[in-house]
């Protein structure tokens, strides 16, 4: 599968992956930023953003796109930054293929925990929304207050949405795979994968993704990890708190 992909800058290879229904452009504002010192790879995961939708979905898949991805672009040894879904993704890729062939990774608020399915109300509402009969952006937003009051998450979601050359609207992510599929999304990592190579976990210190005690099932999947905390953060450190992302980044993979 060809991926959408963005490069910015020049020097060590960076590669970012967004979470589920996001896309690369969330994480552009950081990697402008870290386009001075590395090459940055901003990626479109499959049936999100303008990559190929498929009906295949799961860690597997995507974690092979990622493999696909370096062997075509010639990257090596580069540093990952996975957020949510991504993050899954990078974990996923760390265990099921050779050590080698990253440097440091970067997990965004999500642990190799087994998630149970809590994205139920926000694929209903996307769904709730008329695509043939949607006349305006705003109309769309008005559809989804009805069941998602919280602004920054509409604002979220509709960056996906985009209006069709040949007239009307569509969502960029693949919206019914995503309904089919989303048990995929909080599956576990598989209790045999391991890797040695340096990881930086953070966790939003308003977000339950990542508990305390989930640090025991983290070391014991990537002994050399650690956990930091970004206080006044939700699940969306990137957006919250993004200069306090940068700097544990930053400080982590000089």
């Amino acid at each position: 599968m060809q991926l959408n992909y963005k490069v910015l800058g020049e020097g060590k290879p960076l590669i970012i992956m967004h979470g589920i229904f996001g896309l690369m452009d969330n994480w552009m504002g950081l990697s402008k930023v870290l386009s001075q010192n590395y090459k940055v790879y901003l990626l479109d995961l499959r049936n999100h953003g303008r990559s190929p939708h498929s009906d295949e979905f799961d860690y597997e898949a995507m974690s092979q796109d990622l493999r696909k991805f370096m062997e075509e672009h010639s990257i090596e040894n580069p540093h990952i930054i996975g957020h949510s879904m991504g993050g899954k993704v990078a974990m996923y890729f760390a265990g099921r293929f050779q050590p080698e062939l990253f440097d440091k990774m970067v997990i965004v608020d999500i642990a190799p925990k087994y998630y149970p399915v809590h994205h139920r109300s926000i694929l209903d509402a996307l769904q709730s929304i008329d695509l043939q009969s949607l006349q305006s952006r705003t109309q769309a937003d008005e559809v989804l207050a009805r069941s998602i009051p919280e602004m920054d998450v509409r604002q979220f979601l509709l960056k996906n949405l985009y209006r069709k050359d040949e007239g009307g609207f569509g969502w960029r992510f693949n919206l019914n795979i995503l309904n089919q599929e989303i048990e995929n999304v909080g599956e576990g990592l598989p209790e045999h994968f391991y890797s040695e190579r340096p990881f930086l976990f953070i966790r939003g210190g308003l977000s339950h993704y990542i508990k305390d005690g989930d640090m025991d099932l983290i070391l014991k999947h990537f002994p050399n990890a650690r956990l930091e905390t970004v206080a006044g953060a939700g699940h969306w450190v990137h957006a919250e708190k993004p200069e306090e992302l940068l700097t544990l980044v930053q400080d982590f993979i000089r």
